[in-house]
């Protein structure tokens, strides 16, 4: 992936790749420091990239395009190579303004130069805002049923824990 800057229908928006120095920045709005680490150095293995949305110049929401091999078994057997939208994550604030269509919209663009002619994702099962938007930019639910996908949360005390979601897998033609 280029690390051009992309200027979205709004001159407000501007969508690019994460950099080193946006750790700073990034954490917090993103997630957890060592989320927004382990994005990066998988970046810097060309695993996946990590697309920051700003708004006004101001880190409003991300999401990793996962191109390693799935963790869910499900999906390395039904949709071997087949890169993975997660994370994507929007600030409370800045929801509603079509940033996560933007970033979405962005990484299938992406995919799509690259060659890639599919694309999926999986979502909470009570996410139902979520799915709405999904649907709506053309992501239809393959024929395999729900899965079991791990959300890690970071504890009062810094710790992480793993917990477990019942997720619909979408999938996208490009």
């Amino acid at each position: 992936m280029t690390e051009a800057t992309t200027k979205t229908r709004s001159d407000r928006l501007s969508i690019r790749l994460a950099r080193p120095a946006d750790l700073p920045t990034l954490t917090g709005v993103l997630a957890d420091r060592e989320f927004v680490e382990d994005r990066l150095a998988r970046q810097q293995l060309r695993a996946g990239w990590l697309l920051t949305a700003w708004w006004d110049g101001e880190a409003v929401g991300g999401m990793y395009v996962w191109r390693d091999l799935a963790e869910e078994d499900e999906l390395r057997e039904h949709l071997p190579g087949v890169p993975l939208l997660t994370h994507i994550e929007i600030a409370p604030g800045h929801r509603g303004r079509g940033i996560g269509t933007e970033l979405i919209r962005h990484g299938e663009a992406q995919l799509a130069a690259a060659g890639t002619t599919r694309v999926a994702l999986a979502v909470e099962v009570t996410n139902e805002r979520a799915e709405r938007l999904y649907r709506r930019l053309g992501y239809r639910e393959w024929a395999h049923g729900l899965i079991t996908c791990y959300a890690e949360e970071v504890l009062a005390d810094g710790r992480r824990k793993s917990r477990p979601e019942t997720c619909r897998v979408l999938v996208k033609p490009l």
